[in-house]
């Protein structure tokens, strides 16, 4: 299932009530056993979403939406695991993948096809997809293989390790960026303060929450900003004019992905906080 999302003007989106917002940004219905579920964005023409194989591998298709022979024939892709042990195989090659291990996928990758090792505790593939000019090496990436940035402090109750999974510094890619953020215990925030990267858009997937938890993704310009409440497993789509930050009632974990002009992760204009309103 591929579902397409149209870019929205930032001057239109300020004028958006919760249910447009979240018609437009939100993604939820992920990580259902036995499909796909894959979301096209016309920001950056990202795709993004999720494989849960249980007693039937899946295997990823192309759609006329990308006007591709198969998936990965002008693409490349980003894999995280955050369910059970599982299986991607590439071309006839297999890769496991326990919780938390990422995989990068090069573009002319003809067919790749999800397992699960147990179809009653099945892997949860979550997937990002750019557009990709060339094609780099596949390379698996265990949590401990990412680089890892520490940031923020207790005291501002952001304290966090950012573990850069597809990134210059851990391997090669296109454009796709993709990382893991894990916040200590009692930090709530992510990304304050927060920032712009008028460069690249971003995609968040909140994890790792407790049934009652809920974390407010705040985005919108710094003058005109708007909230999306988001639940355990749900993704939200980051617009390159909107800032992206959350703070939650309990512990969580979010994936990042970033597409777009450059790979510099510290491209960005931050934002002063006089300037939120």
């Amino acid at each position: 299932m591929l579902e397409v999302r149209y870019a929205s003007s930032n001057k239109d989106a300020k004028h958006y009530d919760t249910k447009r917002l979240r018609e437009e940004f939100h993604i939820s219905g992920l990580f259902q056993k036995g499909e796909i579920k894959l979301v096209y964005s016309h920001y950056d023409r990202i795709i993004s979403g999720s494989a849960t194989p249980g007693e039937e591998e899946l295997k990823l298709e192309a759609g006329k939406e990308i006007g591709a022979e198969y998936f990965l024939e002008g693409r490349e892709l980003g894999i995280i695991n955050i369910g059970a042990p599982g299986v991607v195989v590439l071309d006839g090659e297999e890769y496991e993948l326990d919780n938390k291990d990422g995989l990068y996928v090069g573009s002319g990758t003809k067919d790749v096809v999800f397992r699960s090792k147990n179809p009653e505790n099945p892997a949860k593939f979550y997937l990002n997809s750019a557009v990709a000019h060339t094609s780099y090496p596949t390379v698996k990436i265990n949590i401990k293989d990412a680089q890892p940035i520490k940031a923020g402090s207790p005291a501002e109750l952001n304290q966090r390790t950012i573990y850069q999974y597809v990134h210059p510094n851990v391997c090669q890619s296109c454009q796709l960026q993709l990382g893991l953020t894990i916040l200590e215990e009692g930090s709530v925030w992510n990304t304050m303060p927060t920032h712009l990267h008028d460069r690249r858009m971003e995609v968040y997937m909140y994890f790792d929450m407790e049934p009652e938890t809920v974390v407010f993704h705040l985005m919108g310009e710094p003058h005109e900003t708007r909230h999306i409440v988001m639940r355990n497993e749900e993704a939200v789509i980051s617009p390159s004019w909107s800032i992206h930050s959350g703070v939650a009632t309990g512990k969580y974990t979010f994936i990042w992905a970033m597409v777009g002009e450059n790979k510099t992760y510290t491209d960005l204009d931050p934002v002063p906080m006089e300037d939120l309103m």
